[in-house]
């Protein structure tokens, strides 16, 4: 069962178009199965990142994005934050910064939970 796309939503994916070169492909699904989503995804968005009065610049919001999307394995969330820094025109070098930072916690992660690895082999 598929809905009817309204203005409204209509007029979301739009922005959204604007701001990332193209509409995540799970936004334009649940844009026909259920508008209401997409609204309360644009609530969710401006919530977390507020489009005016914000403490960060929107370039810094966009690698903050797309390092922890990045971190959280959100193949999606990636996709749309490369998009997104791709029409900012994010210089290389930043980028890269963003995904050393994901790596990094990530690699910390890892020897945060072996600490009762390491309990172990101290033991001994």
């Amino acid at each position: 069962m598929s809905t009817v796309i309204t203005p409204d939503t209509a007029k979301i994916l739009d922005g959204m178009r604007a701001a990332m070169g193209e509409v995540p492909p799970a936004i334009v699904k649940a844009a026909s199965a259920d508008p209401r989503m997409v609204g309360e995804q644009t609530r969710s968005s401006a919530f977390a990142m507020p489009p005016e009065e914000g403490a960060l610049d929107p370039q810094t919001r966009t690698l903050i994005y797309l390092a922890v999307a990045l971190a959280t394995s959100n193949h999606a969330c990636t996709v749309a934050m490369t998009n997104k820094a791709r029409v900012q025109s994010i210089d290389s070098a930043k980028l890269l910064e963003a995904f050393h930072i994901a790596r990094y916690a990530m690699a910390t992660r890892v020897v945060g939970v072996a600490e009762p690895l390491f309990d172990l082999i101290n033991e001994r």
